[in-house]
């Protein structure tokens, strides 16, 4: 049985004042989550203070991008070891603004996941297809081949510690969100591909999650699909009541 995994990631928003207030609603009104995992995926300058308020409860923090060395002349780059250091347990990695904005291509991306791994951060490897693409009919193969190049080299044991996340690149900050059953077809597909490449026991056991205009108002839909293991949330992971709504999402809805 997979625990649900709920992960906000804040993107280039909250100062540390900000992140601060955030956290403690959070913290306030979260109650028992002993079913399911809590994630907080604040920007790099927040990280130290989120750690120091999320230290000993049940939310673990994450970070939103990572460099693929440890150390160096690397201007801007933020390393694992670094992450690790602040308190980070997991690392998102392939993002789609990542991709589009930054040009992060899947080589990059599939270093950055061994990168994660090496240095014991769980990476949360992001994968989605664009409108156009989807469009085409391509939104399968595109996905699929995504995944397989991530992952590739990789061995079963390896990939069993890597959380999927689909985040279909046309839903996201749109208010757009595919259909419950769109998400549990390309997630099933994706679930697919893992048990080609690592095996049925490990494709059965890994998180695959749904981001991509994330509320409190589609997420006991969402949750209800059985290849659907969690999300995550954009927009509605900056104000608590939102994502804590999300957090406690209903599993006996759909």
């Amino acid at each position: 049985m997979r625990t649900p995994l709920l992960a906000g990631n804040w993107k280039m928003y909250k100062t540390t004042g900000e992140a601060r207030e955030l956290v403690e609603g959070l913290l306030h009104g979260l109650g028992d989550v002993s079913d399911r995992k809590v994630l907080v995926c604040p920007p790099f300058t927040a990280l130290h203070t989120v750690r120091d308020l999320v230290q000993g409860t049940p939310i673990a923090l994450g970070a939103q991008d990572v460099y693929i060395e440890p150390q160096g002349a690397f201007t801007g780059a933020i390393s694992p070891v670094m992450l690790r250091d602040l308190g980070c347990t997991y690392v998102i990695v392939g993002h789609s603004e990542r991709r589009a904005i930054f040009g992060e291509g899947d080589d990059l991306i599939g270093k950055k996941v061994r990168a994660a791994l090496t240095h014991d951060l769980t990476p949360i490897l992001c994968v989605g297809e664009t409108k156009p693409q989807r469009d085409a009919g391509e939104a399968e193969t595109i996905v699929v081949a995504q995944v397989r190049a991530a992952l590739a080299g990789m061995t079963p044991d390896q990939i069993a510690r890597i959380v999927i996340a689909y985040e279909p690149v046309w839903a996201i900050g749109t208010g757009d969100t595919a259909t419950p059953a769109d998400a549990q077809a390309m997630h099933a597909t994706i679930r697919q591909t893992l048990g080609e490449l690592a095996g049925i026991d490990v494709a059965a056991a890994i998180n695959i999650l749904y981001g991509g205009s994330v509320k409190p108002d589609n997420i006991d839909d969402l949750m209800a699909q059985p290849d659907i293991d969690g999300a995550l949330v954009g927009g509605a992971s900056l104000k608590a009541d939102s994502f804590l709504r999300i957090v406690h999402f209903l599993p006996t809805q759909g």
